[in-house]
Formats: C-alpha cells, structure tokens, sequence
C-alpha cells in the first residue's frame, strides 16, 4: 500500500507541476494591457496644442503627434503594447514641443509689439522735449 499511495503522490505532483507550467506559459504569452493612461495624455497634450493654435505655428511638430498617436492606437490593434506604448509617450512630447514652440512665437510677437511701443514713447517724448526749448 505504501508504494500505491507513494506513486499517487508522485503522480499527483506531476500534474501540478505540468498544470504550474501551463499556467506560467499562459501568463507569460498574454497581451499586457493597452497603454490607456499614455494614449489619454497624448490626446490632451495634442488637444492642448490644437487650442494653443499650434497648427498656425507649429505644424510640424504637431502633425508629428498626430501621427505618432495613429500609429500608437495601430500597434494597440496589433497587440503590440509595448510599441504603443513608447509611440504615445513619443506623440505627447510631440504635441508639448508643439504648444512651447507657439508659447515661444506669441511671446515674440508680444515683446516685438512692446519694444516698438517702447520706441514710439521715447520718439514722443523726445518730441514734446524738443518743442519745449
């Protein structure tokens, strides 16, 4: 009986550690999940870029998010998450240069507009100085 209850442990061993194996092979060959988190920040960040008016003033680098983005949501459907994942982040860097580049243009033109201002002031008050000798 000892020898019975012995090959029935070993048996029994054997088949939980086949269905250990088969289990770790499962988990191990799963999709991990689609990188949601990034694709939402990269949309935001295109969506922000779009309300900055970067397509006016940074075109470029915005349509690189937009594409980037497509590409992400692509390897998403072909379960390449580990691509769509880094294609997000690459899509939202994208999209953030997009809206600093036209931050930078405005600001620009602000500080041109306000040097000019400037000249016209110092232009009249040399005027206004020279008729009052």
């Amino acid at each position: 009986m000892n020898s019975r209850l012995q090959t029935r442990r070993r048996s029994s061993l054997r088949v939980a550690a086949g269905l250990a194996g088969a289990l770790l092979i499962t988990a191990c060959a799963s999709t991990p999940p689609a990188p949601t988190a990034e694709l939402a920040a990269a949309q935001s960040a295109i969506s922000a870029a779009e309300q900055a008016d970067a397509g006016r003033h940074a075109s470029v680098e915005l349509d690189e998010a937009r594409t980037k983005l497509t590409s992400a949501n692509t390897a998403v459907q072909e379960e390449r998450m580990d691509a769509a994942a880094q294609l997000a982040v690459q899509s939202q860097v994208a999209a953030e240069l997009a809206t600093a580049k036209t931050a930078q243009h405005k600001a620009k033109v602000v500080n041109e507009d306000t040097q000019r201002s400037t000249g016209v002031l110092v232009d009249e008050m040399q005027r206004t100085e020279g008729e009052r000798k």
